[in-house]
């Protein structure tokens, strides 16, 4: 689509009104481009670790990781999330 043909985009009254309507539009036809954002304040929520684990428990993490379909990392934090932070109820 062409920046002539670019549509104005309406203003919605609540969030159940915006979802509804990109259920129906297309996104192309009210963006020409992708838009980059800086956000220079932005501060990291994670910190990068380095980790020393023995080669069959690396091993066995990562088998279990791809049973789960998910990253082996992913699945380390989720069970290091459920061990030190227990839900309150």
């Amino acid at each position: 689509m062409n920046k002539k043909n670019i549509k104005i985009l309406p203003k919605f009254k609540n969030e159940d009104e915006e979802r509804e309507f990109w259920a129906q539009h297309d996104l192309a036809d009210y963006f020409s481009k992708p838009v980059k954002l800086t956000l220079p304040n932005l501060k990291r929520s994670n910190e990068q670790i380095s980790l020393r684990l023995p080669t069959i428990l690396l091993d066995n993490i990562k088998i279990e990781a791809h049973k789960r379909d998910m990253p082996y990392q992913t699945l380390l934090k989720s069970k290091l999330f459920d061990i030190f932070m227990p839900k309150t109820t």
